[in-house]
């Protein structure tokens, strides 16, 4: 077994656990002021966010290390 993922807090975590867990900390509306992009702007919903943030890996990763912000301030 690989210990590569051992100190990778996005080990496990799946693209929608992020995109909900950052709309119920922050809405869709100051979400989209954290991080300019459309999905979180024009007539946003999670499922057409996890559309775009798949096919988009530069607006992933900014949702990721937002994500990890969020979680760093919960723990």
């Amino acid at each position: 077994m690989s210990n590569e993922q051992v100190n990778n807090p996005l080990h496990g975590v799946k693209l929608a656990e992020i995109v909900e867990k950052l709309v119920d900390y922050y809405g869709f509306e100051e979400l989209s002021e954290r991080i300019n992009i459309n999905c979180f702007k024009s007539n946003p919903s999670v499922k057409s966010s996890l559309k775009f943030l798949r096919r988009t890996p530069w607006a992933r990763e900014k949702v990721e290390v937002l994500y990890l912000r969020v979680i760093k301030k919960d723990s």
